[in-house]
């Protein structure tokens, strides 16, 4: 019952705050939930859909190079300034954040919920978008790697 009402809070808590993603993404984890016999599926879903997720937003990002849109004399003139050099940087460092991030959630999975809270909160509250958990988790355990503390 606390999963139902946590998760029509959340559904509340987006549609106040007008995000259609998580409302959408509610609704949908909503109806896998009323389905019978589905904790099997919701399990999977749980283990394998940040890979999902991040296949799918690579296949979007990749659509521009396909339809031609950008190619390789976009990509020179990147190297060319210093705003292509920082972007360059900022995909190595959130690459690298996000692996981390994988693996405090897969060492600590109850620090999900405080990230999921966070994301809520930013998404919500600042307009942001909810594709921050693992990179997150990533600066989470960067900074407990930093600090020296223990994840108990």
């Amino acid at each position: 019952m606390e999963s139902w009402l946590f998760l029509l809070a959340i559904l509340l808590i987006a549609w106040l705050g007008k995000n259609q993603s998580l409302q959408i993404a509610t609704v949908v984890v909503l109806v896998i939930k009323l389905i019978p016999n589905t904790s099997k599926l919701l399990t999977t879903i749980g283990q394998k859909g940040i890979n999902w997720g991040v296949t799918v937003i690579t296949v979007a990002i990749l659509i521009p190079i396909a339809t031609g849109q950008v190619g390789f004399r976009d990509l020179w003139h990147a190297f060319k300034s210093p705003v292509g050099w920082i972007a360059v940087a900022c995909g190595v460092l959130v690459s690298v954040l996000s692996f981390h991030g994988v693996g405090l959630l897969n060492a600590s999975p109850e620090i999900t919920v405080a990230l999921v809270f966070g994301t809520i909160m930013g998404v919500v509250l600042l307009r942001g978008i909810a594709a921050g958990p693992i990179i997150a988790a990533g600066i989470t355990y960067c900074i407990i790697q930093v600090l020296h503390l223990s994840l108990q």
